[in-house]
């Protein structure tokens, strides 16, 4: 399945608040469709697909994509689910996003995408590039890429820099100090569910 570029409030009132994905919030709060008002009983099953749906929309990422997170997370010692929300964190659009450069993570995408970035002064326009602990992400030297991104710090999508980011707003430069802690992540998830959905799926 490829990225999802339809209605933004409709997966957000399906799936509940997502801040990587819209700042708006829904005027309707029941979800989308028919039976949207009913109640409905949600297998075990649902809820899990709905926990790894909201990590999908959230961080703008495919199925397969997702599948292979949860590969490497698999990989790494300690939590798997915390694993995969710090991959999933640590990538250059969230990071992006989470300093502040853009109001939403598809935004931040389209800012890598079309070369305002630079990852240790070298231009990076891959939106999955993961960051690490040293990295130093700044504004490429252009007028043009410079304004953006100072018009889009006077309306941050999320109002903190998380701990593991800082962030020097005269030189437009964020630095990753290492990697983010699980209280600092946005999304109310609960990731082992996602972790298990996938463990039944293999």
């Amino acid at each position: 399945m490829s990225r999802y570029r339809g209605p933004r409030l409709r997966i957000v009132r399906r799936l509940g608040p997502l801040p990587g994905l819209s700042r708006k919030d829904p005027k309707r709060a029941y979800p989308p469709g028919q039976h949207g008002q009913g109640r409905r009983k949600r297998s075990e099953y649902a809820i899990r697909l709905e926990e790894k749906q909201k990590l999908r929309f959230n961080y703008g990422v495919s199925e397969k994509q997702l599948l292979r997170y949860v590969k490497k997370a698999r990989r790494v010692t300690g939590s798997t689910g915390q694993v995969l929300l710090q991959l999933l964190e640590m990538r250059l659009d969230n990071t992006i996003f989470r300093l502040g450069m853009a109001p939403t993570i598809p935004a931040a995408r389209q800012v890598v995408n079309h070369g305002h970035i630079t990852v240790n002064g070298r231009t990076v326009n891959i939106a999955s590039y993961n960051c690490r602990p040293g990295d130093i992400i700044g504004v490429r030297n252009r007028e043009a890429s410079r304004e953006m991104i100072k018009a889009n710090l006077q309306n941050p999508g999320l109002a903190n820099v998380p701990s593991h980011l800082s962030f020097d707003k005269d030189k437009l430069e964020g630095t990753v100090n290492g990697t983010i802690e699980r209280e600092w992540v946005a999304l109310q998830i609960n990731e082992l569910l996602v972790v298990e959905y996938y463990s039944r799926q293999a």
